[in-house]
């Protein structure tokens, strides 16, 4: 039986083939954790995290302009300033984002 240091740790020594160590560095950087700490998730099954892809960043980028934009028309829709084409632009842009987490969901 392995002895804890003073600080009641044990120190484990694994050997890994070169393949085995890239897809741990790999799977550890696509968490955004460190080898250690995400072997200690894995052991302790606790649920990783995964960071997004650019495409799931650039897709939420978009969403977020056109939600900016659909706040611009529905301030001017409540202030009575809108026109019948600021409404139908607003339309528009919610179909836009149904698009994109349609696209979002199909992956």
């Amino acid at each position: 039986m392995s002895r804890a240091d003073k600080h009641g740790r044990h120190h484990v020594h694994i050997e890994l083939t070169p393949a085995q160590y890239q897809r741990l560095v790999a799977q550890a950087k696509q968490c955004g954790l460190s080898r250690r700490a995400y072997l200690v998730r894995l052991i302790e099954e606790v649920p990783l995290p995964v960071k997004p892809i650019q495409e799931i960043k650039d897709l939420r980028w978009e969403v977020h302009k056109i939600g900016v934009n659909i706040n611009q028309i529905a301030r001017s829709v409540n202030a009575g300033i809108a026109r019948a084409e600021d409404a139908k632009r607003g339309l528009f842009l919610l179909d836009q984002v149904y698009e994109l987490m349609y696209q979002i969901a199909k992956k």
